[in-house]
C-alpha cells in the first residue's frame, strides 16, 4: 500500500487530487454567470481517486469508506450554513445515506422539449408568466414552473425518473441559483453552463475510477463512456 493511503470498508482506498482543476468553473464567462446567479464562491468541485472495482450494490460501503478515509476528512470542503464559508469535513462521519443518481443522459437534446412545449420560444427567450411563489422562490416564467411547481400543467414534461438525472439536477441548480439570483431571459446561458460543467465532471469520473465494463453505477458513467459524447 502506498504512503498516505488507507483501507476501509470494501477495500476502497481514496487519494485527494488537488492538482485536478475544473476549467468549467473558472473561465471568465462562467464566473461572470455564476456571479449573476449568486453562485460564485458557493459552488465547488474536488477530485478524489480510488483504485478498486466498484459495483452498484456496494454504494453504501463505498460512501461510508469515503467519509471515513483520512485522506478525505482533512481535504473535503463543505459550505457552512452558519458562516457561509468553506470549511473542511474535519471529522469522521457516523451515518450516511447514499442515493442513486442516474447519469445516463449524453446529449443536450434532452432539453429540446422546452422548445416544443412552449416553455422556451424558438428565439431562445424563456416564456414569462404571472408571478407566483414556491417558497422561497419567486416564479415569473414557465421554466421555473416546470422546475418547481408539481401542480403545473407542464410539470410532466420531464418524468420523475428524468428529474433524477444528474444532468437535470445540475441544470435545475443553475436555473434556480442563489438567494440573490438575477435570472436570465434567455435559455442559452443555462444550457451552455450545464453542458460545460457536466462534461468536466464526467471526464474526471472516467479518469479517476476503474469501473467494470458495462457496470452501471448510477453515480458514475461506465467505462465505455467518452466525454466528447456529451453534445
Amino acid at each position: 500500500m502506498a504512503a498516505g493511503e488507507s483501507s476501509y470498508l470494501g477495500g476502497f482506498y481514496f487519494r485527494f487530487l488537488p492538482q485536478r482543476t475544473f476549467s468549467s468553473l473558472s473561465t471568465r464567462e462562467i464566473t461572470s454567470r455564476l456571479r449573476q446567479w449568486s453562485m460564485l464562491g458557493r459552488i465547488q468541485a474536488q477530485a478524489f481517486s480510488f483504485d478498486q472495482t466498484f459495483q452498484p450494490y456496494q454504494k453504501d460501503d463505498f460512501v461510508m469508506a469515503f467519509f471515513k478515509d483520512p485522506n478525505v476528512i482533512p481535504n473535503l470542503q463543505l459550505l457552512s450554513d452558519s458562516s457561509g464559508q468553506w470549511t473542511t469535513l474535519g471529522t469522521e462521519v457516523k451515518k450516511i445515506e447514499a442515493i442513486n443518481v442516474p447519469c445516463t443522459q449524453l446529449s443536450m437534446s434532452f432539453f429540446q422539449r422546452l422548445y416544443s412545449e412552449n416553455i422556451v420560444r424558438e428565439s431562445g427567450h424563456i416564456v414569462k408568466c404571472l408571478d407566483s411563489f414556491c417558497d422561497p422562490f419567486l416564479i415569473s416564467d414557465e421554466l421555473r414552473k416546470v422546475l418547481l411547481m408539481e401542480d403545473s400543467e407542464k410539470y410532466e414534461v420531464f418524468s420523475l425518473l428524468e428529474r433524477e438525472e444528474f444532468l437535470f439536477r445540475l441544470f435545475k441548480h443553475l436555473c434556480l441559483g442563489g438567494s440573490l439570483c438575477q435570472y436570465e431571459d434567455m435559455i442559452k446561458p443555462y444550457l451552455e453552463t450545464a453542458k460545460l460543467i457536466y462534461k468536466d465532471l464526467v471526464r474526471t469520473l472516467l479518469a479517476c475510477a476503474t469501473l467494470q465494463l458495462r457496470s452501471m453505477s448510477r453515480r458514475s458513467p461506465t467505462s465505455s463512456w467518452t466525454p466528447s459524447s456529451v453534445t
